[in-house]
């Protein structure tokens, strides 16, 4: 069973306060007359003010890499050229819905951000780039409905897991496969057509747009997560909205997780954690700090019938048969960790293997075209520093967990759109 649920104070509900979950978040998609009642498409801020704001705020990038959303707005905005701004809806991470869900009901929400984004950078044009059916029909039922005020196009790319790199985004919407590019140029300097062009994860301009409509709860507003969790086959998964700081123990008690004893953070991106998880909260830096990752904000809580073993292998497993197959580090790097994770997972961990992995798990990171690579070895990494003798343990027989071969099709951390 998955669920819209909103963990924000009393007073900040509404279509377009926060939370951007909605004050009705299971009425189906918004239209344009709900939409405008409360507020949406409201007339420009002047393009600096609107900015500053943005950056007083330290509103977030939430796509993945949580970078300031202002220097992004600005670093486009002074680019030589007249810039292209995108809303990137294309979630690679198997375990998050949340841009999905916005695009299929709060696609008027987005499209705001889009046109206050443009107004920033001095676009003039836009582009809506996603992959999931529903979402792209809730699109252009909503352009087809809104103040035309900016030229928009949606392009539907076939999902995976980099699609969503943003010069793959860039190479898809200017007619070529959706593979990331090496960098530089990036896409502030050259992207859609060579222009300065800003892929803003859909999130953060439903954020930008929230905030530009209800000032008095702005902090709230960008401070704010939707967050996705889910656990083992058969259990919960949740869309959670939730304030700043909120620690992952409430949110996995929240989701019916609260038995866990680790958590598989940011997605696919941010490692495992093992003890001390409860304490963690949802802040970019404290995770950081803790050598994880927030991503995506996607969690999944391992049970204590869950291996680490079998969830890294599964996850790695996933990430190898996802590359782009561009960079030859990569094929050949998350091609060993998941061939040495397997093997140890099915009880066949040589006893140099956790050398071996450690190695390469601190050599890889940074030398592929996109954050594939990364990712892998990050999980190698973090189940290694938070479970140091579990491979180890696995030498000689596989634990129960282990016992089947690991999917390449992410199935264990797969969430259904609520």
């Amino acid at each position: 069973m998955t669920g819209v649920v909103s963990l924000l104070p009393e007073g900040q509900h509404g279509l377009l306060l926060s939370p951007v979950s909605g004050a009705e978040p299971h009425r189906g998609a918004e239209d344009l007359a709900r939409y405008l009642a409360a507020g949406g498409y409201a007339p420009l801020t002047p393009r600096d003010r609107l900015l500053e704001r943005i950056a007083t705020l330290g509103l977030r990038g939430r796509g993945g890499a949580g970078f300031p959303a202002a220097v992004k707005l600005r670093t486009v905005r002074d680019a030589p050229g007249r810039p292209v701004v995108v809303a990137n809806g294309e979630e690679g991470e198997p375990g998050s819905v949340k841009d999905r869900w916005l695009l299929r009901h709060r696609p008027h929400l987005i499209l705001d951000g889009l046109r206050l984004a443009a107004a920033m950078t001095g676009a003039a044009r836009g582009f809506v780039y996603l992959s999931d059916i529903p979402a792209e029909q809730a699109v252009r039922r909503a352009l087809a409905e809104r103040p035309a005020d900016l030229p928009v196009e949606v392009v539907r790319t076939e999902h995976a897991y980099v699609a969503g790199e943003e010069t793959a985004v860039v190479r898809c919407v200017d007619g070529g496969p959706a593979l990331p590019t090496a960098k530089p140029p990036r896409p502030f300097e050259a992207g859609v057509g060579g222009a300065p062009t800003l892929v803003a994860n859909a999130e953060t301009l439903a954020r930008i747009a929230a905030l530009h409509a209800c000032p008095d709860t702005a902090a709230a507003v960008a401070g704010a997560h939707l967050v996705t969790v889910s656990g083992p086959a058969g259990s919960a998964s949740a869309l959670i909205e939730v304030p700043a700081g909120t620690h992952l123990k409430v949110l996995a008690d929240l989701g019916g997780h609260g038995r866990a004893e680790a958590v598989l953070l940011g997605g696919l991106f941010g490692g495992l954690y093992g003890t001390g998880w409860t304490d963690l909260p949802l802040e970019h830096d404290r995770l950081t700090a803790a050598g994880g990752a927030l991503g995506c904000g996607a969690l999944h809580f391992l049970h204590p019938w869950d291996c680490p073993v079998a969830v890294a292998t599964e996850a790695v497993a996933y990430l190898s048969a996802q590359s782009a197959r561009q960079c030859g580090v990569c094929v050949s790097g998350t091609g060993a960790l998941a061939r040495t994770l397997t093997a140890a997972a099915r009880g066949g961990a040589a006893h140099d293997t956790t050398d071996k992995l450690r190695r390469w798990s601190r050599q890889l990171p940074g030398r592929g075209a996109c954050g594939l690579l990364d990712a892998a070895a990050r999980v190698v990494a973090t189940l290694l520093a938070h479970f140091p003798d579990l491979v180890d343990a696995h030498r000689g027989a596989a634990c129960p967990a282990c016992a089947e071969p690991a999917p390449e099709d992410g199935r264990r951390f797969t969430v259904p759109v609520p």
